[in-house]
């Protein structure tokens, strides 16, 4: 890679409900996929700033960084994505931004393959950090 190429950073964070349910935001842009709460560094910002505010933007809740997991690379968008485990309050009242219109709570069974290696990476974290490209 050149030093002008430049490709995307994210971070983004697992949610888990007591049921052991990951929480998913349903975008309004793109192909209005499901995924982490989360999304794009803003220049000058760290993995865990732009965590913290993403979080806030979109589900309205203050969350607390537990650990990172996994920094992943993502060819089909040029992207490396941070994966963290997080915690929200138990009453915390999510509130939806305008950048999606629907959340829920999905068992790892109902991910997709990547979303779920992602996902059971970070609930079985043992310390390590792990890495792929998708």
């Amino acid at each position: 890679m050149g030093f002008y190429d430049f490709y995307r950073l994210s971070s983004h964070a697992v949610i888990t409900n007591p049921e052991g349910q990951v929480l998913l935001l349903k975008a309004n842009y793109a192909n209005y996929s499901w995924g982490l709460p989360g999304g794009g560094l803003d220049q000058g910002e760290t993995i865990h700033q732009a965590l913290l505010r993403e979080c806030k933007e979109e589900i309205g809740c203050d969350v607390s960084i537990q650990y990172l997991s996994g920094v992943y690379y993502h060819a089909h968008v040029n992207s490396h994505t941070f994966i963290f485990r997080c915690m929200i309050e138990n009453n915390a009242q999510i509130q939806l931004s305008e950048e999606h219109t629907e959340y829920a709570w999905y068992s790892l069974e109902q991910l997709s393959e990547v979303q779920r290696t992602r996902v059971q990476d970070c609930l079985n974290f043992q310390g390590e950090v792990r890495s792929y490209s998708f």
